[in-house]
């Protein structure tokens, strides 16, 4: 006798079979049915013949049996859903699609991950395509040793010793278009695989859909990862939703329902149990209560014992784990980020790496590793797996060499990397281990240790490299602490002071630079680091809030100079600070830097030169040594603290000495190559938009500027608005564009908010401001007051850059104010715009209109069509018409 074909079985045959089974006669079961004995009679036999039984007797037993299989048809239903179903569209159409090419189609995946419902969700949609039905089997409550019967049970298959009872439900899928979806294989697997391999064996039109957190592994299966919902869309619906069904009011902010679905990988379970802890204490006390997000998580009392909370799930699965897979999953727990082979094994020194390959396999295979196939395999924990894993780890006893593996293999990677920055290598290398890097550095105590330093050393150079200056500066500060010796300390503290400097951070770079010497443990270190101090302090006095007096420099000189010089760089560095502070030539300290090889410090004696000649009103000659700073580019290394600094100096001094002298071609190229390379770029993206300001403002391309202009200052704000008062000209002279343009901008006032002053015309900004209220009136005609604006253009300014421009246009309107004093002052200008092109083509015309010289117009003309300022052009070539 065999199985019951039910998809070959009609609906009224079925009627006729459950009579017989109450042992009716066909006259009895004609009457009950209202049809003929003969009818009855007719459909007796095609079942006798359809099931294969012998007689009446027989076709009785089976009717029994499928009342019984009818009643645990019931039980073995798939579970109605409750909730909405969220996302999963993609997943769901390519499970669908597996079902019709392959037999087996294994859902595997973290606990949490919705592997069930996907499951559930997809056998409701398929169903139809199963005449024989749909069966679902869960396997948590089964206990090894009773799958079998738990499948028998399901199916409706009653155990006939001495025949197995696995052949009795093989017996049953024969010919039947039956789906069968296994749920929770993980812990029965080898059972699992027994079932299945018999069951596909005889059940030719048998699909079996199973979940389990591991591949079956049997033959012909299809496995399915099914991903954590989708940020952005899935992830926030499903939350939502959830917190909805608890409280119908609730809302919140989609950016903090974002972070919290973020934080909880996107596991749709995890999801659903915190909605619920929001919908009672809102998201952003859901966020805090993350930080413990292993209770933090869970649900309501009933359903699964295993789902309650994110514990509850990950302690199913951790049972499971073999001692050794056990042993690794904790020490994984030392990895901040992903981790590949290499790092596994070196916090597995007792283990073969061809062990720990197996072991690292393993787990991937049970779903509480995540593998990620890219050029080389990497792998990770999920924050809510790993959070579960650090739990576990608190306790391991080898826990204390975990760390100090993890710490050693960190160094390592951190010194390869840094060997690397030469040549421009292992970016990609550095995103996937820096956050390991600074978990491993942050766990060292504030002492010497070789390992932690020279892990903090490298760290702090490899951020500095990635222009994350505010980072490097601690990790240097942090690695001196670690040093094992006064000179490495000593290093580190110039190496700090060069990353503060690189944010014009000059009190704490200069405060840095004192500790170093101080620490020092002798006396070259400690003149070095006063030394630099003394020319940090007066070259970059626009990067202090409280400038270094005079006399405490000249006090600090004194003392680094009481040493006696003991090599070139002592030497160039002294020379250097020398020029700066106290006026010595700067060719010495050029010829010192030059003859100890160092172009870093080259860049500084350069820079001194330059700063002279400014001073002394000969800027083209500061011009000059600017660009051959800037040829003298290549020799620098951005990645290197102290040559950030000269390319972020050097950028700042060629552009504005390209404005000082009226190169205004010139100056928008430098803007350009700044914008590629100058390293402040990254923290202070304005700095690089501030350099076009000037040269577009002056070319008369005042709708640029101004677009510029915007842009850069809300960057400026949205990087907390950095005192860079040295800057400030560039932020002014867009007063000049608005005014030029017939607006009145808001221009001032964001002059004096970026500076930091109260004046506009005291100070740093006197020049800029006299030239640019001077230009104004002679654009306005408005020369009431123009003998105040005149005298302000002639003042004695402490920066040198506008004052050709200042002198320029004071001449010019003197002239139309006709004032008693416009030739004298035509005079002087003619003097200082010797120097600056554009101050020339000013004062040419002022001298044309003084005088009414056609060959001091045409002069002008040909002077601002070579500069390129085209706003200055029209309004002369006006006055030549």
């Amino acid at each position: 006798m065999s199985a019951l074909p039910w998809e070959d079985v009609s609906a009224r045959e079925a009627e006729v079979l459950a009579a017989v089974g109450e042992h009716l006669t066909n006259a009895q079961i004609a009457g009950r049915l209202h049809i003929s004995a003969r009818t009855v009679e007719s459909h007796v036999s095609a079942l006798l013949r359809k099931c294969g039984a012998s007689d009446r007797r027989q076709l009785a037993a089976l009717a029994a049996e499928a009342v019984l299989l009818g009643a645990r048809a019931e039980d073995a239903a798939l579970p109605e859903a409750r909730t909405s179903f969220v996302g999963r569209a993609e997943e769901l159409e390519s499970v669908r699609a597996a079902l019709e090419s392959s037999r087996l189609v294994t859902l595997t995946g973290p606990g949490g991950v919705g592997k069930t419902r996907l499951a559930v969700t997809t056998g409701t949609e398929v169903a139809p395509r199963f005449p024989a039905g749909v069966v679902y089997l869960d396997l948590v409550p089964v206990p090894p040793g009773q799958v079998v019967a738990a499948a028998a049970n399901a199916l409706g298959v009653v155990e006939r010793p001495p025949r197995p009872l696995l052949g009795s439900v093989a017996d049953r899928v024969r010919g039947r278009a039956m789906l069968l979806v296994l749920d929770n294989c993980e812990h029965v697997l080898d059972e699992v695989g027994v079932l299945v391999e018999a069951l596909l064996r005889k059940g030719g039109r048998l699909r079996i859909l199973a979940t389990s957190r591991e591949r079956l592994g049997v033959a012909g299966e299809q496995a399915h990862p099914v991903p954590p919902l989708p940020l952005g869309s899935a992830a926030e619906t499903l939350f939502f939703e959830r917190a909805r069904g608890v409280d119908r009011a609730f809302t919140a902010a989609p950016a903090l329902v974002t972070e919290a679905c973020a934080r909880l990988d996107g596991l749709p379970l995890a999801i659903e149990l915190a909605a619920a802890r929001a919908a009672a204490i809102g998201v952003d006390g859901l966020l805090t209560a993350l930080d413990d997000r292993l209770r933090a998580v869970v649900g309501a009392r009933g359903g699964e014992a295993r789902h309650h909370s994110l514990g509850d799930v990950l302690g199913w699965s951790y049972d499971l784990l073999d001692p050794a897979e056990s042993a690794l999953f904790r020490r994984l727990a030392v990895f901040a980020a992903g981790f590949d082979l290499d790092a596994v094994a070196a916090v597995s020194p007792s283990e073969r790496p061809s062990a720990v390959a197996h072991l690292i396999g393993r787990l991937v295979e049970k779903s509480l590793v995540a593998r990620r196939a890219t050029e080389s395999t990497r792998y990770r924990l999920l924050e809510t797996v790993r959070a579960f894993a650090l739990e576990h780890f608190a306790g391991d006893e080898d826990r204390a060499e975990v760390l100090r593996a993890h710490l050693g293999w960190a160094s390592r990677v951190a010194v390869e990397l840094e060997t690397k920055l030469n040549a421009g290598e292992g970016a990609a290398r550095y995103d996937d281990v820096v956050e390991d890097l600074r978990a491993a550095f942050a766990r060292t105590a504030e002492e010497p240790d070789p390992e932690a330093h020279r892990l903090g050393r490298a760290l702090a150079h490899l951020t500095f490299a990635r222009d994350s200056f505010v980072e490097s500066r601690a990790h240097y500060r942090a690695a001196a602490a670690r040093a094992t010796s006064v000179t490495d300390a000593v290093r580190d503290l110039r190496s700090a002071s060069e990353a503060a400097q690189s944010l014009a951070d000059g009190d704490d770079a200069f405060d840095l630079l004192l500790a170093g010497a101080e620490r020092a443990g002798d006396e070259r270190d400690r003149a070095v680091m006063l030394a630099l101090a003394v020319t940090l302090a007066t070259r970059f006095i626009g990067d202090f809030r409280h400038a270094v007096p005079s006399a405490r420099r000249t006090e600090l000189l004194a003392r680094a100079e009481r040493a006696p010089v003991e090599d070139r760089e002592h030497a160039a560095v002294l020379a250097t600070a020398r020029a700066w502070h106290a006026g010595a030539d700067p060719a010495v300290a050029i010829e010192a830097a030059h003859e100890a090889g160092d172009p870093t410090l080259l860049h500084g004696a350069l820079d001194s030169a330059n700063a002279a000649a400014a001073r002394e009103g000969r800027l083209r000659e500061a011009y000059r040594l600017a660009r051959e700073r800037l040829d003298l580019l290549p020799a620098l290394a951005r990645h290197r603290p102290g040559d950030g600094i000269e390319m972020f100096d050097l950028f700042h001094s060629v552009s504005v000495s390209a404005v000082a002298v009226g190169d205004l071609p010139g100056a928008l190229a430098i803007a350009d190559r700044a914008t590629e390379q100058d390293p402040v770029n990254s923290d202070y993206p304005f700095v690089s938009l501030l350099k076009y300001l000037a040269p577009l403002t002056l070319s008369g391309r005042f709708d640029d500027a101004l677009e510029l202009g915007e842009r850069a200052f809300a960057e400026w704000r949205a990087a907390g608005s950095p005192l860079l008062a040295w800057l400030t000209p560039s932020v002014q002279v867009l007063e000049l564009a608005t005014g030029l343009r017939g607006d009145h901008g808001p221009w001032r006032a964001r002059t004096l908010e970026f500076s930091g002053q109260t004046d506009a015309r005291s100070g740093r900004l006197a020049a800029t401001t006299a030239f640019v209220e001077a230009r104004l009136a002679i654009h306005s005609g408005h020369l009431m007051g123009a003998d105040r604006l005149v005298r302000n253009a002639f003042q004695k300014f402490t920066q040198p850059w506008y004052r050709a421009y200042a002198n320029a246009v004071g001449a010019e309107l003197a002239v139309l104010a006709q004032l008693p004093d416009a030739e004298k002052r035509l005079e002087q200008a003619e003097r200082t715009a010797e120097e600056n092109d554009w101050a020339a083509a000013c004062v040419a015309r002022a001298r044309g209109r003084f005088a009414g010289e056609a060959t001091a117009f045409r002069r002008s003309v040909e002077l601002w069509h070579r500069i390129g300022a085209r706003f200055e052009l029209g309004r002369t070539a006006e006055l030549v018409d």
